[in-house]
Parts: C-alpha cells; sequence; structure tokens
C-alpha cells in the first residue's frame, strides 16, 4: 500500500497532544520497554545512566543491555571504571557498536569526572555537553533519568516520528529538540522520549510502518510515508 504526504506540509494543526501522549501510554504497555528506561527504573545514579547512554548509542538494547551488566560488574564508579585498562573494557562492552572507541571516550569521562567534579557527574545541561561522546540526546537523558530534570531527550525514533506526525517539521533532531521546546507542554517533556522511542520501534518503524495498527493513525499526517503496512 502507498500513501504519500508532502515532506512540506504545514504542522500538524489537528494534533491533540494530549490524546496522543494518551493513546500511546496504552499502547506501551504492551512494548518493551528501551534499555536505559529500564535500567532507570533500577537505578537512577546519573553515572550509570550515562555509561549506559553512551553504550547505547549505534547499538541494539539487548547488546547494550548486556555490555553495561558486564561492565558494570567490574566497576560501578568513576573512580573504579577509571582504573580498568582500555582493552578489559573493550572486552566486557563488546560487541557493541564502535567498541574500541567507547572504551576510551568512557575512560575519558571518567578522568574528567574523577579530576574536575571529584567523581560526581554534573547536572546541567551545558557541562554535560563538555564530556567526550556526549551530544544533546545523552545530556538530557541524563538530566531526565539520573536527576529527574527537565529536558527533552530527541533521538532518531523521537525526530522521525514527531515529523511524522506533523507535530514539528524539522530537519535534524537539535531542530526537533528545540521546536519540542517551544509548543510540547512540560508535563510530558520527560516521558515523551520514552514513548515515542518504543512506538518508533515497534509500531512507528523507519521503513514501512505498522499503520494498520497504529495507535494514532486518525491523528497522523504521515509525512513522507510512502509505504506502509
Amino acid at each position: 500500500m502507498k500513501r504519500t504526504r508532502n515532506a512540506s506540509a504545514p504542522p500538524n494543526r489537528s494534533l491533540d497532544v494530549d490524546l496522543l501522549v494518551s493513546r500511546l501510554r496504552d499502547a506501551y504497555k504492551a512494548f518493551r520497554e528501551p534499555m536505559v528506561t529500564a535500567m532507570s527504573r533500577r537505578t537512577t545514579d546519573p553515572f550509570s545512566i550515562l555509561i549506559a547512554t553512551l553504550l547505547s548509542l549505534r547499538t541494539r538494547d539487548e547488546q547494550t543491555h548486556h555490555a553495561a551488566e558486564r561492565l558494570f560488574e567490574l566497576a560501578s564508579t568513576p573512580e573504579d571504571m577509571g582504573r580498568l585498562p582500555a582493552g578489559r573494557i573493550e572486552k566486557a562492552i563488546f560487541p557493541v557498536g564502535f567498541y574500541r572507541t567507547k572504551a576510551r571516550r568512557i575512560l575519558e569521562v571518567c578522568a574528567i569526572l574523577n579530576d574536575r567534579f571529584q567523581g560526581k557527574v554534573p547536572d546541567d545541561l551545558d557541562t554535560l555537553l563538555e564530556l567526550p561522546g556526549v551530544g544533546r540526546k545523552t545530556a538530557n537523558l541524563v538530566l531526565n533519568k539520573g536527576f529527574g530534570k527537565l529536558g527533552i531527550c530527541v533521538d532518531t525514533h523521537v525526530h522521525r516520528v514527531s515529523n511524522r506526525l506533523g507535530y514539528v517539521a524539522s530537519r535534524t533532531p537539535e531542530e526537533t529538540e528545540m521546536a519540542l521546546r517551544q509548543k510540547l507542554p512540560e508535563k510530558y517533556w520527560i516521558e515523551y522520549n520514552d514513548l515515542l522511542v518504543a512506538f518508533g520501534q515497534n509500531i512507528c518503524k523507519p521503513l514501512s510502518p505498522r499503520c494498520s495498527v497504529c495507535p494514532v493513525f486518525d491523528q497522523c499526517l504521515r509525512i513522507g510515508v510512502t509505504r506502509h503496512r
């Protein structure tokens, strides 16, 4: 089946964000939670959230979960992890994507946390962005899950789904974050990432989304959708 909407269409004026969130909350119960979200239900330690998020970049959740477990069995603080040889970290986190680069980044992050922040993860967005390998997605997720602070975490799923719905019209995840900061009610800022990531992984996939079972089909402009199921 084909159904295409103009990618330059105006924002979806009819989208009811309260209804959208309510329906996605109901659908979320049947989805497997994103790995870092599930982890944050067991611990809100900012360092654990930070390291797990760094591991998750360009890596499947299942691989990230096992890699994080193996690494945290070796060390769970910046001080202890910073003492590990890079090779040992590489072995623990393999086969996550770019595991050698991530091992080096983890050691760099630990060194900075130990030298500048007394082994504590900073709770400020701009300071977090100074850490090696930490982008806006990671920084916002650490603020959300590690400190309970407001922030909008935008990954590829949040970016894609927000634009496909027609809720925003943006070219990059950073533009999407800024657009959402302007129009998404603050009460949804923290959970928006959880809902849209799970929805994007299970229903609103990049290619051939499952529109026939979509709980928000009637709300969606299907921007850029050329084929669906």
